[in-house]
Order: structure tokens, then sequence, then C-alpha cells
């Protein structure tokens, strides 16, 4: 009998962070004596360059545009550490859904067999969450992931995205999907982001995982073509990417949470905006109060 794998779905708006704190996240499980795979569900293809020197792969559906006949060693790749790296990949610009080639990824590697044959501990889906539909729901909706996370930091749009896919987790959580395993703040300096995103999960019954912040360790590091946990072991950075790594593998409930509607959201949103308006200016508003 095959041992279980855990399977980790990490979600975000583009551009928030995410494919540097899943790779961060792979790296250290690997340190940490774990067989871990990343599977990149972005159709640009790049969550996994940083662990592998800033190189590319070939994508799944590229690969079988080109082959009848593809091979595990034609979509999985060695990165740092002996992480396999798998990148779903999209369809041709201005053809077809980019969510399918999830879907046919995610389908290639179960007919291939590959989780048993590499004796792997722990699959991650890095998976672009500015929309929850078709193909990027499918970690979700089909329940192939456990646990979901999600990386926001405070600004407005990245809460906007938490909280669609908080909408979609609960929308499948009665039909066997995925359920929120917590949030993981990312990019935060300034005390008042950190009392925005407690706000949010405080309204929404979640949690936070972590609070990574904003560093130059990390352009630095990409720079490179490496995560922080390769490039700067030592670093403050790298400490903070381990702690969250531990708190990620190590999470065995997950939950629904309560998504706000639209119009709440706003309104949430323009108390905040109050809020810090108040702090600049030392004005007092009505509003700001209530916060």
């Amino acid at each position: 009998m095959s041992k279980k794998i855990k399977q980790i779905a990490i979600y975000g708006k583009g551009g928030i962070g995410k494919s540097t704190t899943t790779s961060n996240i792979s790296a250290a499980l690997s340190q940490q004596g774990y067989k871990v795979m990343q599977f990149g569900c972005d159709p640009k293809a790049d969550s996994t360059n940083t662990l592998r020197d800033g190189t590319y792969i070939p994508t799944v559906l590229d690969t079988l545009r080109e082959k009848s006949q593809v091979k595990p060693e034609d979509v999985i790749f060695k990165g740092f550490n002996g992480i396999y790296c798998v990148e779903a990949g999209g369809p041709a610009p201005g053809v077809g859904c980019a969510g399918r080639g999830i879907i046919t990824a995610v389908q290639l590697l179960k007919q291939l067999k590959v989780y048993d044959e590499l004796d792997i501990d722990v699959v991650i889906y890095d998976v672009l969450g500015d929309v929850v539909c078709g193909g990027f729901a499918v970690p979700i909706r089909e329940g192939i992931a456990e646990h979901v996370f999600t990386v926001s930091s405070a600004d407005f749009m990245a809460v906007y995205a938490a909280n669609n896919l908080f909408k979609g987790i609960q929308k499948y959580s009665n039909s066997g999907g995925a359920l929120l395993g917590g949030l993981i703040a990312n990019s935060i300096n300034a005390p008042y982001a950190k009392d925005i995103v407690d706000d949010f999960v405080a309204r929404t019954k979640t949690r936070v995982v972590e609070y990574v912040p904003r560093s130059v360790t990390v352009t630095q590091s990409e720079l490179q073509g490496k995560t922080s946990v390769e490039a700067a072991p030592t670093s403050e950075q790298a400490k903070i990417y381990a702690k969250l790594a531990t708190k990620v593998i190590e999470t065995t409930e997950s939950k629904v949470p309560s998504p706000l509607t639209t119009s709440e959201l706003r309104e949430w949103a323009a108390q905040w905006a109050d809020h810090l308006l108040a702090m600049e200016t030392g004005e007092v508003r009505s509003q700001a109060a209530a916060i």
C-alpha cells in the first residue's frame, strides 16, 4: 500500500510573491528531509525557476503538443536539493483556457504514477489566485490538495483575491473540496499592514500562518536565480521561510472560511482608508473610530 502524500495548494494574485514564497517553502522542506515536488500551475511557467538557478523547464502542455508519448523525465526535472519540478504550462497565446494545463498535467502525472515511483512526501501546487475558475480551481474543487493557503499583502487587490479564493473554498467545501489552512501575510513591514491583515482574517474566521517581511535578501537571491533559503541560508529571511515551511507541513486541521460579500469588503476597506488617513493627519474621523 502506497504511503499518504501530503498535497498542499498555495494561491495568491499575480505579483504578490506567491511563487517566491512557495519556492522558499519547498527549499526549506527539502532541507528538513522531505522529498518535495513543486507543481507550477501558472501559464507563465515560472514557478520553479529559482529552484533551478534561474532556468526554465519544458511544460507539460508544450511537451504533449510535441510528443505523442510522454515519459516522466520529459516533464519532471530536479532542482535545488533534489526537489522535483513540474510546470503545467498553458495554451498558445490567444487560444484555449489557461486553467486547462493544470487539469491535463494532473491527469498525466496520475497516469504515469510518478508520486509513487518517486516516493514523494509532499506536493506543493503553486496556483494563480486572481481567478478561481475552471482549471485553477482543480486543486480545491477535486480535493487534490488537503490544505489550501493563500498569500496576501495588506493591499486591497491582494485581499480581494484572497476573499474570492475563500468564496471558492466555501462553495466546494460540502462536496469534498480542500479547506483553508490559513493566510500567509507577505510584504508586511509597516505596523498598519499587520493590523489590516489581522482584521481581515478575524472577520473571515481564518488565521495568519506567518508574517513575511519585504526584504532585499529576496531580491538579491532571485537576481541570482535562487531562493533565499539557498542563496542566503543564514539570513533572517531564510529563517522566516524555514519557520513558515514547518507550520505549513505540520498543519493538520483546515477550515471553511467565511468570506465577506463584495459590499462588506468595500465597506471594510473604506473604514481602513479613513483610519489610515486619520493616522497620517491626526484628524479623527467618525468611521475610523469604528475600526
